[in-house]
């Protein structure tokens, strides 16, 4: 039987098990999915056991998509120019990281019917995933980025790789069109991120990258302020689709039935 895991800490929250199960049982493999809790001591055993062939595939969330690149043989184009990985695999005798997270992003923005051409997005973190955020977003032709984040060190880092967005400091509300939560601010029912919004007008998206729980107070607020809300689900589906199929070769099904998987 062929093992596939998520790693991450904390790892509670991650309902990429209960999905990569369902479309394995669905396509009738050998494989089971499983989460893991790690510490940054325990990554370079990891890449080990995917050399030896005991675990066959990958996925990587909080607080590992940098700190697991130098480890990896190798690096997609994306990976590379995101410094960011969410999906590792063994392909010609070398542990090959992915970023799979781009596409999820981009994908779960067409189906919602959102345009992001010309517009001004103003992301919240500077987390593993913001990059891939960033990419995505310039991919979509927005038309500025900017990110604020509490501990401004790891924004300039950001900055690093994508010189032209904008830092904002903490507090400050910019004007924009979207807005997204990329904090683990929310992974907690009684989490509350602590900005005013209330000066941002209305017809405004507001994007929150958590899944779990499905409305986090950051949405609640948006909805309130008569604002468009979504949250990462279906970003988590699509990312986790092109993960299947870049570990199985086979394009999973996504339905009605895959969504409510999710739904908690």
């Amino acid at each position: 039987m062929k093992k596939y895991l998520v790693i991450g800490n904390p790892i509670n929250h991650s309902l990429s098990p209960e999905l990569h199960n369902h479309w394995i049982k669905q396509n009738g493999l050998d494989a089971i999915y499983e989460k893991r809790k790690l510490n940054n001591n325990d990554l370079e055993n990891l890449i080990l056991d995917i050399k030896k062939g005991k675990i066959k595939g990958v996925n990587v969330t909080v607080p590992f998509k940098n700190t697991i690149i130098p480890f990896l043989d190798d690096l997609s184009t994306e990976a590379k120019k995101t410094h960011s990985v969410n999906t590792i695999h063994l392909k010609n005798k070398k542990v090959v990281g992915h970023n799979t997270d781009i596409t999820g992003f981009e994908t779960a923005i067409q189906n919602i019917n959102f345009d992001f051409k010309k517009k001004k997005i103003f992301i919240l973190g500077a987390g593993g995933v913001v990059p891939s955020i960033i990419y995505a977003s310039v991919k979509m032709g927005s038309s500025e980025i900017m990110i604020s984040n509490r501990t401004e060190r790891k924004a300039i880092e950001i900055k690093n790789i994508f010189n032209n967005i904008k830092l904002v400091k903490w507090g400050e509300i910019p004007g924009f069109d979207v807005v997204i939560n990329a904090t683990s601010l929310g992974l907690n029912q009684d989490d509350k991120i602590n900005l005013d919004f209330t000066k941002v007008g209305k017809n405004k998206l507001f994007y929150d990258v958590i899944y779990n729980p499905s409305e986090t107070n950051f949405l609640n607020l948006g909805k309130k302020l008569g604002n468009k809300c979504e949250n990462g689900k279906l970003m988590f589906i699509y990312q986790a689709f092109s993960s299947f199929k870049l570990w199985h070769g086979i394009e999973p099904l996504i339905n009605e039935e895959t969504i409510k998987i999710l739904d908690r």
